[in-house]
């Protein structure tokens, strides 16, 4: 049941990282790019933690993934806000 949920939480983040793809795309504004990455990068954290058979989240290389993929996300609100000034 574990597995299940996890590959629901990564075919939503994959799918979370398409639609910003797509906005990023009609308006090249890099806000948008910053979270695909962000979604992706948890996406693929969610897939591998499956593939190797650690679903424990509370494993160190875990939360540096989702540090790199939230910086993503709190850089594209600081650059956003910056440029708008």
């Amino acid at each position: 049941m574990n597995e299940f949920l996890m590959g629901g939480i990564a075919i939503a983040s994959l799918i979370a990282g398409l639609y910003f793809f797509r906005f990023w795309r009609h308006t090249r504004d890099p806000f948008f790019i910053f979270f695909a990455l962000s979604f992706w990068i948890e996406g693929a954290n969610r897939v591998s933690m499956v593939w190797l058979a650690t679903t424990a989240e509370d494993a160190p290389l875990h939360y540096v993934v989702r540090l790199v993929a939230y910086g993503l996300i709190i850089a594209a609100i600081v650059i956003k806000n910056r440029s708008s000034r």
